[in-house]
């Protein structure tokens, strides 16, 4: 069998799903951010598993943006049942600022992970960076 010289590039739909997972858009086993938890939202220089390079891929502030929008339409229906059932302020502070951190500190790195595939399936780089090695 000959050895081919390209690799086949998965769909943006892949891509997409892959990095929900937070990992490679390439070849889905490698992690797409630094390992670490000061990291958590630092994509990595490339694939550890594939050596696919993410350098110039770049979400800026999308992933926040799409993480206010679903954080939002999960709390906010939930303050308003808590606010038709007379609930305390103070109980309802307890239970929904947690609630958000909670939901924002998952959701973010997971938003982020599949915009940046997203990204890297269209070929959106930064100007400054070769896309080449």
């Amino acid at each position: 069998m000959p050895y081919l010289d390209t690799v086949v590039r998965p769909g943006t739909m892949t891509a997409l799903l892959r990095g929900f997972r937070r990992c490679c858009p390439q070849c889905g086993r490698g992690a797409l951010f630094k390992p670490g938890w000061r990291n958590i939202l630092k994509l990595a220089d490339a694939c550890p598993h594939c050596g696919e390079r993410f350098e110039g891929i770049r979400a800026d502030d999308a992933p926040a943006y799409f993480t206010i929008l679903v954080v939002g339409h999960i709390v906010v229906p939930l303050m308003l049942v808590a606010e038709q059932h007379d609930m305390s302020t103070p109980l309802a502070i307890s239970l929904f600022l947690p609630l958000t951190l909670v939901l924002t500190a998952v959701l973010l790195p997971t938003i982020k992970g599949a915009i940046a595939a997203v990204m890297w399936s269209f070929g959106l780089r930064n100007q400054d960076t070769p896309t080449e090695p």
